[in-house]
């Protein structure tokens, strides 16, 4: 479970309101209070931006100042009221501040509350939420339990631009009150380790159309069936969870749909030998950013079609609209392999390709090189690709074949990286790199990289969360050991 609450604590929002600036004077001050000359306008702004306890006692200073705390929009973070508090006392201090501040709340970041046994604190605590019209609201209740029920009127809280839930259970939305769980501004809805049924979620997409982020966070089985929708929706993760399907039914402007380390729920279809989870794409013409998918855990279905090692790519079970591409594969695992240039020839427009290796526990000792050599041609592999990461990269003889496979076939290659999963391989490594700079390559010019192992957090929520970075699964790595340029004949 520790490691469960580091995960959820480990994605939630930077604060807006920092305790580690300074305060400073220059050098000429002739003691007149300059602040105070300021309008009132300006000094809520200044007070909005103190942490919690300062802006509290700005109210002693005078009268105005007094009046100015009043009307400043609450920020309040309980991280603010460590270390000094007990558990106890934090929580008194918290239902004084939300029960007696008149202006409206801004923005409430609650991650330190055993809500377990202040499920009374928990209920006022709500309906104060709600009253105050908060606009960020991170909401986590510390376990024990896992799955506190959230109350309702959270679903009252209509001013919502974003919305962090860790360790409750979602209320049931089929009984709402008038004018509840509508969120006509809600843009940013994170779900983390948060139990919610699928209609719940459904409604919460149907009743949120400014929604461009959602992200699921080790949420593991509910909901089952995550069923996208949103005309406005840009970004969804899916981390360290599980579901029987996520699809995408309906997102013309999604943009980039990131899973890290999914599955299918341990009971989820027990007739299969090899159950997996379902990935649907159906209606996402914006889409340009797909991954990881992995061939061993999901199995993908293009508009009405299966993609299977044998299945025919046709027009009709095609994304061109995809950029960046990341998968997961076994080169041991023969099907797997099959699966890979199916899914390649799903995505023909194809610029950047990232491919991770995946181990087995037991390896079976068998190799497909072959395979390679006799495949047909792929059109994002002969006519699109520019750059290929290779992750993880442990000189297996498949992968080896697939690197050739690579290089001989890809014409726009510009820029090819192999990652190796332990810095004893660099030796290997360089060694197969002179290797492959014998055979001619498609491309005209293509730098060879030859990178360590991966620093330490190098991925994680912001970085696949944020839209600003072009290509979230590159990430730094702690040293380019071997660097060639190879021109074509």
């Amino acid at each position: 479970m520790d490691a469960v609450r580091h995960c959820v604590l480990g994605c939630l929002p930077a604060p807006a309101v920092t305790r580690a600036g300074t305060l400073s004077a220059a050098d000429d001050n002739d003691g007149e209070d300059r602040i105070s000359a300021l309008p009132d306008e300006l000094l809520r702004d200044i007070v909005s931006r103190l942490p919690i306890k300062d802006a509290a006692r700005t109210a002693v200073l005078s009268p105005r100042w007094r009046r100015v705390w009043r009307s400043t929009p609450l920020v309040l973070y309980d991280a603010h009221l460590f270390p000094s508090s007990s558990e106890d006392a934090r929580v008194a201090a918290i239902h004084r501040i939300l029960a007696g501040h008149p202006c409206p709340l801004r923005t409430v970041h609650l991650a330190y509350c055993f809500f377990g046994v202040h499920e009374r604190r928990l209920a006022k605590w709500s309906r104060f939420l709600a009253a105050g019209g908060v606009q960020d609201l991170v909401f986590i209740s510390q376990p024990p339990p896992v799955d506190m029920p959230l109350p309702a009127d959270i679903l009252r809280c209509t001013e919502l631009r974003r919305l962090y839930l860790g360790f409750f259970h979602f209320p049931d939305t089929r009984d709402l009150p008038n004018g509840a769980g509508v969120f006509p501004h809600l843009r940013e809805f994170v779900v983390l380790n948060t139990c919610i049924e699928d209609r719940d979620l459904d409604h919460m997409l149907a009743s949120s159309p400014e929604l461009e982020t959602l992200a699921f966070v080790v949420s593991y089985g509910m909901p089952k069936l995550v069923r996208l929708l949103g005309k406005k929706l840009k970004c969804v993760l899916f981390w360290l969870s599980m579901a029987e399907e996520l699809a995408v039914v309906d997102a013309p402007s999604l943009e980039r749909l990131i899973m890290w380390h999914t599955r299918p729920p341990s009971r989820f279809d027990e007739s299969d030998d090899e159950p997996r989870m379902r990935v649907k794409i159906a209606c996402a013409p914006e889409l340009k950013v797909l991954g990881y998918l992995e061939l061993g855990v999901h199995k993908l279905q293009i508009e009405h079609t299966i993609i299977k090692a044998d299945t025919e790519v046709s027009p009709t079970c095609m994304v061109p609209s995809v950029k960046i591409l990341a998968l997961r594969v076994n080169f041991s695992v023969f099907t797997e392999v099959q699966m890979l240039a199916n899914f390649l020839r799903c995505f023909p427009n194809i610029e950047t390709l990232h491919v991770e290796s995946v181990i087995a526990d037991e390896p079976t000792g068998e190799h497909y090189a072959e395979f390679f050599e006799k495949v047909s041609p792929i059109e994002c592999v002969r006519n699109n690709i520019k750059k290929v990461v290779l992750h993880k990269f442990h000189m297996d003889i498949s992968e080896v074949a697939f690197l050739k496979f690579m290089t001989q076939r890809a014409d726009e290659l510009q820029k090819l990286t192999l990652v190796l999963p332990d810095e004893a391989l660099v030796q290997v490594g360089q060694d197969l790199l002179g290797a492959l700079a014998i055979p001619p390559w498609a491309s005209k010019e293509c730098m060879v990289l030859l990178v360590g192992p991966i620093v330490e957090r190098g991925w994680d929520f912001y970085r696949a969360s944020d839209l600003s970075i072009d290509d979230p699964f590159l990430l730094e790595h702690e040293q380019e050991l071997f660097c060639l340029v190879k021109k074509g004949e």
